[in-house]
């Protein structure tokens, strides 16, 4: 194996884990400034606020996206499993 195909290889492996891990962030992102935009405005500061919805959303958005990330990961396999074949 060259240096060109280790490369290429690291490439797609980075987008691969970029696109599976980036859905989940964003969600967690929006609603822990949601979170925060509350407890700006209600002047409520309870720490319990702050994680008790962000780990039950990401949990659920984990849930919903399971079948997306492992399609991505699956098919990041196959061509990989194929180059080392190949």
């Amino acid at each position: 194996m060259d240096e060109a195909a280790l490369l290429e290889i690291t490439r797609n492996a980075v987008i691969v884990t970029l696109k599976v891990a980036t859905p989940v962030m964003l969600i967690a992102l929006v609603v822990g400034l949601i979170i925060s935009l509350f407890q700006a405005l209600t002047q409520i500061q309870e720490a319990t606020l702050t994680f008790v919805p962000k780990i039950l959303i990401v949990f659920a958005s984990l849930l919903l996206l399971a079948p997306f990330m492992l399609h991505t990961l699956i098919d990041f396999t196959e061509q990989l499993m194929a180059r080392v074949a190949g």
